[in-house]
Order: C-alpha cells, then sequence, then structure tokens
C-alpha cells in the first residue's frame, strides 16, 4: 500500500503546531539564525564597504608607510614605472588661537600634503562651516591652512582667522568635510589642520622625539602598481630596510579596522554561544517531541504505514518546520543588523552598501543544519517503533543516537560555526570550549548524584525529600542530561552577568582617580628649567620627568633582527618601529622587578617590559643593540619590569638605569595633573610653542564612547544567548514532563496528595537547578578569570559568593520554569494518565 508522505507530513505539520508541540523547535532555531545573520549581515556590509572605497581610504593603489623619511629607493622605482608618487606627513601637535581671539589651544592631527595629492578620490571643502562643500583638486596655498569643522568651534573661530602652529601663524582658508586617505572615523579622535608641504620646516615642530608618520602613494596602470608592490614587499622584508610597511588594496590598513575587528569577534563570539545553546535546546525538544510521538507512530504502523513512510513524513514535516525558522530567524537578523549600524554610527565613517546574499544563504544553512543535525535523529526512530506498543508500552522507546549520526551532525555543525566565525581560533576555543563544559557538567552531575543517593538518611529524611531523591536516583541518565543542559544554559547568564558587571567596571575602573591627565613630549633640553618652574608656579608639586630617546632596535645578540624574524604580528611591529627609550638611575615606582636586578648607574646594562621580552623572546643577558639617530648603543638585560599601563604615569619598554646619556639627541617628556584653572594649557602652549600637550580627559572620553558603543552592541546580542539559555532552560526541566506525569499517576493512585506530589516536585526541580546553577558559576568564574588575565590583561579576584549566588539562582529559574513547563502535569487526571500508559 502506497501512501503521500507528504501530504501526510504536511497534515502532521498543522495538527502538531496547533497542538503547540513545535514552537520550542522554531524559537530555538531562530533565535541561533537571528543572532548569526545579525552579526553576518552587519559584517557583510562593513567589508564590501571596506573594499568599495579601499582605494580612497589608502589615498593610491600602494603606499608606503614609514616613521622616517620614505627610502629614495622606493620613489626611484616608482618613477622607473611611470607611477606617480605623493608624499604626506602626518603628526600630532598643538594649534593654538591668536591671543586677540582667545589663545585656546588644541591637540590636532597635523597634515603636510605635496602637490598632486591626493592620487584616488578627491577632497571636499565648504568656505566656511555648516555651508555646502564641493570637491575640489586645489590644496592650502602657503601661509594657509584648512581645517576640521570640529576645531573651528572647538576654539571659537572662523575662516579668516588666524591659527598658530609652533613658530608660525597661518590663516584658516577653507573647511575639510572629507579626506579621502584620513580611515575610519574612530582613529580622527584630533581635529584635521592640513598645510602645504613647503610650510612645515618654518612650525619648528618637527623634533627628535616626533612620531611622524611619512606615507608614500603611487597610483597608476594596474600592471605597473602590481610590479611595484611586488617589488616594494621584496624591498621590505630585506635586512637593510627598517621602519617601513606597504598597504595595498588587498592589504588594507589593519589599524583602520582594529576596533571594528575586535567588536565583530566579540559579537561573533556571543553569537555562536547562543547557537550552540540553540542546539542544546533543539536536541532536547526533539527528544521530547519524539517521546510525544511513539504512540502515534506505533498506531500508524498497525494501520499498515510503512518505515519508509513515516519517516518520509517526518522529514517532509522538519524540513517546513526548519525553513520556516531559518527564514523567520534571517528577517529578524536583518532587522537588529540595523540596531548595530545605529549603535556604532560613531565608529563609521563611510555609508555602508547593501548586503550581499551570503548571509541569507548561511542563516538558512545553519538552521536547516541545527535542526537536522540535532533535531532528526531521536525523531526518525519514530519509523522503527513496533507495532507491538500499541498494546505494551514499554516497547519501542527512543534509544541515543547512533555515534556514527550524531558524530556526523556535531562535525558539520561545528564546520559551518567555524565557518560563521570567520576566526580559526575564535571558532575553536568556542565550540571546544562548550563541548568540554558539557563533558565536565555530566562528569561533575553524575557524581553529585551517586553523592546525593548515599547521602540522604531514609529513616529520618521527611518523606517528600526522600521522595524527591528517589525520583532522581530512578532515572540517572535523565538526571545528568537535565542537570548538564540547565548548567550549560546557566552558564552563559552567569557569563553574562559576570562580563557585565564585573569585567567590563573593571576594566574601566583601571585608571586611578587622581590619575594624570597631561602628557607633554618635545620639550627640549634647554627648556628644562623653565617648563618644571612653571609647573611649579601653578601649583603642581607632583610630576614625572624623563628624557625621552628614539632607538630603533637592530641586533639582538650581535645577530640583526627584522620582521622577517617573527611571526607574531605584534613582534613584526616592534621591531619594525622606533622605540621611545629613557634613562633614569631610580627605578621608577609603579614600576616592579620581576626578573635580574635594576642596578643604579650600571654603564652597559637596560631594563626592558617583561611583555615585550616575551613577544620577542628575551631573556636575561640577551645582548641589544640600539641605533639612537645614527648612535648605536649596545647594552645587556640586566632586569625585566613589570609596567603598570592602567598608571596613567610615563611608562617605557626600554630604560637605562643611568642618570645621563650625553651622545645621543634627547627631548623631556613630563606628565602630571593640570590644575583646574581656566587658561593654563594655552599660556603654557604660548611660552611653550614647540611642546605637545596631550590633555589626556578628552581621548579617554572619546575612547570610553568607543568602548560604550561596542559594549552596547555586544550587550545586545547578548539578548539572544539569554534567550537562548531560557530556551534550554525550559526545554531541560519539560524533557522529562511525561515520565513524570506517569509517577505521579501513579503515586495519586495509591493514595499520595497532591500537597505531597508538589513538594516532591518542587524540591527535585530546586535540588537541580542549585547544582546547575553551582556548576555553571564554578564554570563561568573560570571563563571570566581567564578573560581578565589572558583578554583584558588585568588582575580579577573572583568573588567567593558567586557560586552561592548562582546555585540559589538556578534553583529559582528551575522553580519558576517547572511551574510553568509541568504545572499541567498535577491536574491531569490519573484516569487518562494510566490509560495513556498502558
Amino acid at each position: 500500500m502506497k501512501h503521500n508522505f507528504f501530504a501526510l507530513g504536511w497534515r502532521q505539520l498543522l495538527r502538531d503546531w496547533r497542538a503547540g508541540e513545535l514552537r520550542l523547535l522554531l524559537v530555538a532555531v531562530a533565535l541561533a539564525v537571528a543572532a548569526l545573520t545579525s552579526v553576518s549581515f552587519f559584517s557583510d556590509r562593513l567589508q564590501a564597504g571596506l573594499q568599495r572605497d579601499a582605494s580612497q581610504l589608502l589615498g593610491g593603489d600602494v603606499v608606503v608607510v614609514s616613521d622616517n623619511r620614505t627610502p629614495a629607493a622606493f620613489s626611484d622605482k616608482a618613477q622607473a614605472l611611470g607611477l606617480q608618487g605623493v608624499t604626506t606627513v602626518t603628526f600630532p601637535t598643538m594649534a593654538r588661537a591668536d591671543d586677540a581671539d582667545g589663545g585656546e589651544s588644541r591637540l590636532v592631527g597635523l597634515k603636510a600634503v605635496q602637490a598632486g595629492y591626493p592620487l584616488r578620490g578627491s577632497l571636499r571643502t565648504a568656505a566656511a562651516a555648516g555651508q555646502p562643500d564641493s570637491a575640489t583638486r586645489d590644496l592650502p596655498a602657503p601661509g594657509e591652512v584648512w581645517v576640521d569643522p570640529s576645531l573651528l568651534e572647538a576654539l571659537a573661530l572662523k575662516t579668516g582667522s588666524v591659527l598658530w602652529l609652533g613658530d608660525k601663524r597661518f590663516t584658516i582658508g577653507r573647511v575639510l568635510t572629507i579626506e579621502p586617505d584620513r580611515g575610519a572615523g574612530f582613529l580622527g579622535f584630533s581635529p584635521r589642520v592640513m598645510l602645504d608641504w613647503s610650510d612645515l620646516a618654518a612650525t619648528g615642530l618637527v623634533q627628535p622625539a616626533s612620531r611622524l608618520l611619512y606615507r608614500f602613494a603611487v597610483a597608476g596602470e594596474p600592471a605597473a602598481a602590481a610590479q611595484f608592490l611586488q617589488w616594494a614587499e621584496t624591498e621590505v622584508a630585506q635586512p637593510h630596510t627598517h621602519g617601513v610597511r606597504i598597504e595595498s588594496l588587498q592589504s588594507g590598513r589593519p589599524e583602520m579596522e582594529q576596533t571594528l575587528e575586535r567588536a565583530q569577534k566579540f559579537l561573533n563570539l556571543v553569537a555562536l554561544l547562543a547557537a550552540l545553546l540553540s542546539a542544546v535546546a533543539v536536541a532536547l525538544a526533539a527528544r521530547t517531541f519524539a517521546s510525544a510521538h511513539l504512540n502515534g507512530a506505533a498506531l500508524l504502523r498497525v494501520l499498515g504505514l510503512g518505515q519508509r513512510a513515516i519517516a518520509g513524513a517526518y522529514v517532509v514535516e522538519f524540513v517546513i518546520v526548519g525553513l520556516a525558522a531559518s527564514l523567520l530567524g534571517v528577517a529578524l537578523g536583518y532587522a537588529m543588523h540595523y540596531l548595530f549600524v545605529w549603535l556604532m554610527a560613531g565608529l563609521l565613517a563611510v555609508t555602508l552598501p547593501a548586503a550581499s546574499g551570503w548571509p541569507l544563504v548561511m542563516g538558512v544553512g545553519m538552521g536547516m543544519t541545527l535542526l537536522l543535525a540535532f533535531g532528526l535523529p531521536p525523531v526518525l526512530q519514530l519509523a522503527q517503533v513496533p507495532p507491538l506498543r500499541v498494546l505494551r508500552r514499554d516497547l519501542g522507546a527512543l534509544r541515543p543516537a547512533s555515534a556514527s549520526v550524531l558524530l556526523l551532525g556535531v562535525l558539520g555543525f561545528a564546520a559551518l560555526l567555524l565557518l560563521v566565525s570567520g576566526d580559526a581560533k575564535l571558532g575553536g576555543i568556542a565550540v571546544g570550549g562548550f563541548a568540554m563544559a558539557i563533558v565536565l557538567f555530566g562528569l561533575l552531575s553524575a557524581a553529585a548524584i551517586a553523592l546525593l543517593r548515599r547521602g540522604v538518611n531514609e529513616r529520618t529524611a521527611p518523606r517528600w525529600l526522600l521522595l524527591a531523591t528517589r525520583q532522581v536516583a530512578a532515572r540517572p541518565w535523565f538526571a545528568v542530561v537535565q542537570v548538564s543542559s540547565l548548567a550549560v544554559g546557566l552558564m552563559a547568564l552567569v557569563l553574562l552577568v559576570l562580563l557585565r558587571t564585573d569585567l567590563i567596571q573593571t576594566w574601566r575602573q583601571t585608571t586611578p582617580p587622581d590619575a594624570m591627565n597631561r602628557f607633554v613630549i618635545n620639550i627640549l633640553p634647554d627648556q628644562a628649567d623653565a617648563f618644571q618652574q612653571r609647573l611649579r608656579q601653578a601649583g603642581i608639586d607632583k610630576w614625572d620627568w624623563y628624557p625621552m630617546v628614539r632607538g630603533r632596535l637592530i641586533q639582538i645578540n650581535g645577530r640583526d633582527v627584522g620582521p622577517g624574524d617573527y611571526s607574531e604580528d605584534r613582534a613584526k611591529r616592534l621591531v619594525d618601529r622606533e622605540f621611545n627609550i629613557s634613562h633614569s638611575d631610580v627605578l621608577q615606582e609603579h614600576n616592579q622587578i620581576v626578573q635580574g636586578r635594576w642596578t643604579p648607574g650600571e654603564a652597559g646594562g637596560v631594563s626592558v617590559e617583561e611583555g615585550i621580552a616575551e613577544t620577542l623572546g628575551l631573556k636575561i643577558g640577551d645582548r641589544l643593540l640600539f641605533d639612537m639617530g645614527g648612535v648605536q648603543h649596545e647594552s645587556r638585560i640586566t632586569s625585566l619590569r613589570k609596567v603598570d599601563w592602567g598608571s596613567m604615569r610615563a611608562n617605557f619598554f626600554v630604560m637605562y638605569p643611568v642618570a645621563k646619556m650625553d651622545d645621543v639627541a634627547v627631548t623631556y617628556l613630563a606628565a602630571y595633573r593640570a590644575p583646574d584653572v581656566p587658561g593654563f594649557d594655552n599660556a603654557l602652549v604660548r611660552e611653550f610653542p614647540n611642546i605637545t600637550n596631550v590633555d589626556l580627559r578628552a581621548t579617554v572620553a572619546q575612547l570610553q564612547q568607543v568602548l560604550g558603543q561596542v559594549i552596547r552592541a555586544v550587550e545586545f546580542l547578548f539578548g539572544f544567548t539569554l534567550a537562548a539559555g531560557l530556551v534550554v532552560l525550559f526545554a531541560a526541566i519539560t524533557a522529562t514532563r511525561e515520565e513524570r506525569a506517569r509517577e505521579y499517576a501513579i503515586m495519586r493512585a495509591v493514595g499520595a496528595r497532591s500537597q505531597l506530589l508538589q513538594q516532591v516536585q518542587r524540591a527535585e526541580l530546586a535540588g537541580v537547578g542549585l547544582l546547575a546553577g553551582v556548576l555553571a558559576s564554578v564554570v563561568a568564574m573560570a571563563i571570566g578569570w581567564a578573560l581578565a588575565r589572558f583578554v583584558f590583561d588585568f588582575v580579577w579576584v573572583p568573588r567567593w559568593w558567586v557560586p552561592l549566588a548562582g546555585g540559589v539562582s538556578g534553583a529559582l529559574l528551575a522553580l519558576v520554569a517547572g511551574w510553568w513547563g509541568l504545572r499541567e502535569v498535577l491536574r491531569r487526571p490519573v484516569v487518562v494518565t494510566l490509560r495513556e500508559a498502558v
């Protein structure tokens, strides 16, 4: 007899939907897909926007970036290939309004440009702030600067006003609205001031310790640009080339995207957690669904329906549910990704293009994989239910899924998660850590149940406690699954609370309330006494004062060193740049010697910060050769220091334990807490026009604003994880509903009162929730400590009461979920339950 399993599957779908048996599955899949696709839509649009504007963001086809003047070989090669070339230089400095306009000063990003800039894209300027802008190929004339509108507002100036840069007076000519190669908006903390290249020397701002960034951009025929790129990458890898890196349309500018990449990794991590929790919820809900359909499947077998038809019908039903849940999740994800765009509006300086079809394909594929890999295996067992179950309900019970089927589903789902994460390390930690947590929860819960069975004294224990203990001990496998599932969901919730209330707050509070809020650099040696006297006159009695030398590490133990000697990106950057080096015969009070010995006045010795030593593979006794402005210094590492970078004090990677270094050019750095006196900074800049006065109040506020935007986006996505955790909680509690109903019916049939059974149910739920909450809290604390130690890099001491609070919270949540999901169990007539069980 042939049967149309498509029609049968559709009828079953309608019946099960009306009965409410598919809602938990649909919610779990939709949550996972929504969490993943919301991040995917945002990431897809962001990457498309960056790729679309890549050449403009670079300012050319290939850019040679260096912290000294671009080596002549690069410009010669570009000219030989027929490429256009333009050099710009940028660095932070102070800009000051004329005394007639109030004399206020601000930290700005000064940019000197050559004729022909920009090679790609175009500048847009306006005649005055608030007026319409237009594209221009002109550049500031000699004696003229173009500025951001924010600087005009900060200094109460307008076009035509005077602006002082170091020793030179300029006139504000136009207002900058778009600077194509400036980069992403989150790097533009300081207002831009643009001037002609020929005016830079007259300002007197370029000093030995100035942190200059030279960018030599080239543009031309694609073939010539590709040839130049290939040659430049080879040249940069040569041992004689230092402090030079290459940016291209392929490599992009990693620092532009650093904040957004970190935000995306956070979002991906939370989305992966939501998807993993949803997988647990789907597996539990599908097993509950299959248990409820055992009798119906047996009846279909009696009526002559074959195993293939029954299996086909359930496959049709689950495929339709999977597609519906996936499409619902994609729609929710698409709507929610707009909230990410809005929350990160301050970080995005581009209008994002429309999303591609990849997030849609990924979302539907993930939803179908989730449901078919974790939901379908127990349901397919319904096709194997023997017809005799109609008479004997003890036959045809569900079995654990075969190892091969389970392994295939898990591997497929894990592969998709790794693909979606876009980061093998992130995906591996998420999936592997999740699997390890489940195994750990299973082992610990099994041990706890065994101890519970032995720990309850049957002679003295209350009857409700004795019955509850027997209930748990009679189904150890179900109890372990239930506790482990609850613990996984609660772990996500506890970790969410710890991240929000402890880790993030601790991160924000690492800066002490009386921290120094001014860092002044480029103080010349002949200004040192006058500058310190000026601080005393202002009532400042405490400041850090250190000489600062620019130096490049060129040899370790007599061997030339370069970026090619390291695989880690941070190590490559460190050996490819100049260090800010200092010297003092007194150890800084906020530094701690962790290895070796600090010997004041020791000639030929040097102290290195422990973090950079670990990154570069340095150890006590290694010989380091630094090039300091053409003067080479070789020293031996005599100590390693632990530096408190959150102290807001002057800190250095490399310190020489001597009072003087007469053979190198130095400037001085001063760090102090400025008095709340109006005009103090302006007067200081007028008296010492060459200094760079960094006001950290504004910088910290802007960084906190960026951090707040990222945190809000992550917390919003945590809502999905919260919902997924609650779904797991509900699914775990209701997974044994029918077994509970039969056991309670038998106890009621032999005389047990409803009040006693309510006490038994509450005790069982509270005990399971308490155990799951304690286990989840302990693991969440371990994860939180690891994040603080290895990711956020600060000391975090877990609070002793967290497991207690987690246990109590777990018990309460289990009771609430049990009341909601099991409330009808004790109300169901005994005869109905027993008749169904026969």
